[in-house]
């Protein structure tokens, strides 16, 4: 192996975008439906993999949107938000929430959550969350949420890894 020291500089090699989204991806996540209301009673909601756990005391959990969404203003506009953490089986539901458009609750059973925040169905967990904080990371705003409500099943979650969406039998 050379020495470091005495190795000629080299170039930086130009950052590769895609790369770095597939190293990304090696990383196994849930999938969440994250949804909110606007001040006008219309429920939002999204597919996100960006959630995770901030802290216990006080309890908080955080997730990431795109500041180029166009469902960011109604998450900047409401004081509350839910987390749903899909379960196996909900794969479909995920690919609903991910597309831009459509009128994603259409035929949904829902339950209101605290200030009217749509709950999904079927899921293995929710956190309903009053907005803390938001801090811009790069090319996405970060939300954290102080944990106010939850709830959980036996579900097994659905996973996505490496672009697909999958279960782990041996959890």
């Amino acid at each position: 192996m050379a020495d470091p020291s005495t190795t000629a500089a080299t170039a930086p090699v130009p950052f590769d975008a895609r790369a770095f989204r597939n190293a990304l991806g090696c990383f196994a996540t849930g999938v969440t439906i994250i949804t909110t209301r606007r001040p006008n009673g219309e429920y939002v909601g999204l597919t996100a993999n960006s959630f995770t756990s901030v802290s216990l005391d006080p309890p908080m959990i955080l997730w990431s949107l795109d500041r180029r969404a166009n469902s960011l203003p109604a998450f900047e506009e409401s004081l509350h938000f839910a987390v749903n953490v899909l379960a196996k089986g909900q794969a479909e539901l995920s690919t609903r929430f991910a597309k831009a458009g459509e009128n994603k609750f259409d035929g949904l059973t829902l339950e209101e959550g605290i200030s009217g925040v749509p709950l999904l169905d079927g899921c293995t967990a929710r956190f309903q969350c009053k907005s803390e904080f938001r801090y811009w990371g790069g090319d996405h705003i970060i939300f954290i949420g102080r944990v106010q409500a939850f709830d959980c099943c036996e579900h097994p979650p659905l996973l996505f890894v490496r672009g697909r969406y999958g279960e782990h039998s041996e959890i």
